[in-house]
């Protein structure tokens, strides 16, 4: 597949907070700042250790067994040569993504909304991928990101409802030019018990809350807000507490 090379590659550092849809920017915003506070203050170093090689619990063993699943899975939707590409990496995380993607020959721009994820990331990149990549921390629609061929959200909604998910949607897909590969926690009976279970902490004493989500009820949220574009399922990943649902939509 050809691809044209970016000229509009962002200045590196932390984008500006300009870019959430004008509908519902509340709800977003203030699930946006949670997701930041907990991994770039209170989850930093667990994420560190289970995104590395270093030795974890059985129970962690197993959610980065699904996670590298996951991501494969993900990956193999995109072609396998992605010299010229433009491709954002939503929620970036460590970088594994960031890092596959660019020994394919995509250009990269790999953004979390936590800081300090951003820096693990960079460290890790393979030095001779660095040209290839530019990490940022900010806001993963911001419209100073540019436009796409591809989009990867590896498991960076799941905390956002139906409507904020589906404005995301379409706030990227109008400047996609390919597919947007996501995840969501999957509508299972005991996905939605723990997260009815977790409505009932006090919101300030826990760390943001999945939530479970139906294809059906996402596809009539973007029919909804006109968003571009084909909603298709793709495979769910289950192992142990590890449970996800990648989905794919066409543009």
């Amino acid at each position: 597949m050809p691809y044209g090379r970016p000229t509009d590659m962002p200045v590196p550092g932390r984008l500006r907070d300009l870019a959430t849809p004008a509908e519902g920017v509340c709800g977003w915003s203030r699930t946006r700042d949670r997701v930041e506070t907990y991994f770039d203050k209170t989850a930093t170093r667990t994420w560190e250790r289970l995104t590395s090689d270093a030795p974890v619990s059985r129970i962690r063993e197993t959610v980065r067994r699904g996670r590298d699943e996951m991501r494969a899975q993900m990956l193999s939707r995109l072609p396998d040569d992605l010299r010229g590409a433009r491709i954002l990496d939503a929620g970036c995380g460590a970088g594994q993504m960031s890092a596959e993607l660019a020994a394919r020959g995509a250009d990269v721009v790999a953004v979390d909304i936590s800081p300090s994820l951003v820096e693990i990331a960079a460290a890790r990149l393979p030095q001779g991928l660095s040209g290839q990549v530019q990490f940022l921390s900010g806001d993963m629609l911001s419209h100073d990101l540019g436009r796409f061929d591809h989009v990867l959200a590896m498991d960076s909604l799941i905390y956002y409802d139906r409507h904020d998910i589906a404005r995301a949607l379409d706030t990227l897909a109008r400047r996609t030019q390919g597919n947007i590969v996501f995840t969501v926690a999957p509508r299972t009976p005991l996905l939605m018990t723990m997260w009815r279970a977790g409505q009932l902490f006090p919101r300030a004493d826990r760390s943001p809350t999945m939530i479970p989500h139906a294809p059906a009820a996402l596809q009539k949220a973007l029919q909804r807000v006109e968003a571009p574009g084909r909603l298709n399922p793709l495979n769910r990943v289950t192992s142990g507490f590890y449970i996800s649902q990648a989905m794919e939509l066409s543009i």
